[in-house]
């Protein structure tokens, strides 16, 4: 963006001048391979779908109820929608009101139970065996044992006083840095409202998604019917896959060998090979699924960013930045996307091997084998946490700068660690917020779906379906109302985190001169009490 826009680096600064595209493709190797294993997983595809059995399904009474109520059902996805979109929009006026009265009411909270601890301690004071220490009482397998001791409820008092104590602190340093997080959640609701389109966006991820899963599904199912009867020669032999193979139609039965069906398989290379192609159907489909979230992620990155590095939101705008944006994320780095998501894949699929591993060993009496599977377990999920992270943040610097993926990655990284406590007060108030918003919406529309499916209520009794069970499309409701929350958010995180990683690149290579002003808006430079400097 930086590049395209709005100007380029030169000696470490940012110089606001209009260049035309100089933007170069970017881990091309990768991505050649990539597209080199897309053939292949069509390929796989093909020819499972060509040795393959047939394949059945059917619809049940539960399904029936969902096929039977659309209307209904996308009525309250349709509130799910509406009370998100208000939501974020509220977020511009509201975050501040919202963040605020949050901390106030866990201050409270907490003093709240030292108060409560206070009087439970002191109403002990003449109750006899009160007054024994948690050392003499022991060790008691029903806890409300404890709950009678005096001990207890100090040591509550103790506790909850020092938790009260570490969070006036933290709120007393941090302050500014809450103001930060508050103002940069407000000026993403900005950022949504000049990008609307953004909005929509996730609808475009979950069809390219819904294309992958469904691939994988259908392949998976092709390659694991795709197994044949195999019939065995069966007489004195013990072994069923040691004995010849044999034709049952064609077969020649006496007194001491007959042809029997054996076990599902092939002996074909095909089929000895087949655990091999499952293999790669598993690893080309976190290898898509994460292709296709990280270009959602460059998409509304580089949107965001254009809408940071214009210095008239209004004029300097691409008329459509979202699209514009994807073109520049397919056309030039599809390798970073394909490189990123790569590494997340095998991440994911070790991941999956250590499941699998873990499965085969439940017998197994090994301890120490069954410790440091879980240990790999627990490192392999820190791991995938982290690589989700950086990919994340490396995106969007790819998305501003154009460079290749590694170098974004670095440059990401070592811009957050210099920020760090920045970084961790931002992600927990909008992780905080956007849980906020997402239980209120489903709770919302699931109290209006119950009331509407279960008819319990007057004003719906003549409108109420008749259904077999009413808690089908409720927590259908539900849980597509979640996923639709969720969608909306995304899409606002990843707003706020882009514009995060701008105001820090803002403040590290500018500094309010007229040469190098500030593109950040007037709020944030009052927040940090900076001010760009009269030409």
């Amino acid at each position: 963006i930086l590049s395209e826009m709005h100007g380029i680096e030169i000696g470490g600064t940012v110089t606001h001048v209009r260049l035309k595209n100089i933007r170069g493709c970017t881990d091309i190797v990768c991505c050649i391979f990539f597209i080199v294993a897309i053939v292949g997983y069509v390929a796989v595809g093909i020819l499972g779908k060509s040795v393959c059995s047939s394949v059945k399904d059917g619809l049940g009474t539960v399904c029936g109820d969902i096929k039977h109520q659309p209307v209904s059902s996308c009525s309250c996805l349709l509130i799910a929608v509406v009370l998100s979109l208000i939501f974020i929009v509220l977020l511009r006026y509201l975050a501040g009101i919202m963040v605020w009265v949050m901390i106030v009411m866990v201050i409270a909270v907490v003093a709240y139970g030292i108060v409560h601890c206070s009087v439970k301690y002191v109403s002990l004071k003449d109750t006899p065996g009160a007054n024994i220490t948690l050392q003499q009482l022991g060790f008691q397998p029903d806890f409300s044992v404890y709950l009678h001791i005096r001990q207890t409820w100090l040591a509550f008092i103790i506790i909850l006083a020092i938790l009260e104590f570490i969070i006036i602190i933290l709120l007393i340093f941090l302050r500014n840095r809450i103001r930060i997080a508050v103002e940069l959640m407000k000026e993403a609701s900005r950022a949504v409202g000049y990008v609307m389109s953004s909005l929509f966006y996730p609808i475009f991820t979950f069809f390219l998604l819904t294309i992958v899963i469904a691939y994988w599904g259908v392949t998976a199912v092709f390659l694991s019917t795709s197994s044949e009867p195999v019939y065995k020669v069966f007489n004195e032999t013990v072994c069923p896959h040691a004995r010849e193979t044999c034709i049952p139609e064609v077969f020649m039965h006496n007194h001491s060998s007959e042809c029997l069906f054996a076990f599902y398989g092939g002996e074909t290379p095909y089929h000895k090979y087949l655990i091999f192609l499952q293999f790669y159907n598993v690893f080309l489909f976190f290898w898509c699924a994460n292709f296709v979230t990280a270009l959602g992620q460059m998409t509304l990155a580089g949107a965001f960013a254009s809408y940071y590095w214009a210095p008239n939101k209004t004029k300097d705008m691409p008329a459509f930045p979202l699209c514009a944006s994807l073109g520049r994320s397919l056309r030039y780095h599809t390798g970073s996307l394909a490189f990123g998501s790569l590494i997340l894949a095998i991440v994911q699929i070790i991941r999956v091997l250590l499941e699998y591993i873990d499965h085969k060993l439940k017998g197994a009496q090994n301890k120490f084998a069954k410790f440091l599977l879980c240990c790999l377990k627990c490192c392999f999920w820190c791991l995938e946490k982290f690589i989700k992270f950086l990919n994340r943040n490396a995106y969007i610097m790819v998305a501003i700068y154009g460079k290749n993926f590694c170098r974004s990655a670095c440059d990401a990284f070592f811009l957050l660690m210099r920020n760090v406590i920045r970084v961790v007060v931002l992600d927990k108030v909008t992780d905080f917020i956007l849980f906020l918003g997402k239980l209120l919406i489903v709770g919302l529309v699931g109290i209006f779906a119950f009331f509407f499916f279960s008819g319990h209520t007057d004003a719906f009794k003549g409108a109420a379906p008749s259904l077999h069970y009413y808690w089908v499309p409720i927590l259908t409701v539900l849980v597509g109302s979640y996923f639709i929350a969720h969608g909306f958010f995304s899409v606002y995180a990843m707003c706020v985190d882009t514009l995060f990683l701008c105001f820090l690149e803002d403040l590290e290579r500018n500094d309010g001169s007229p040469e190098r002003p500030y593109l950040m808006s007037e709020k944030l430079l009052n927040v940090l009490k900076k001010k760009n400097q009269a030409n």
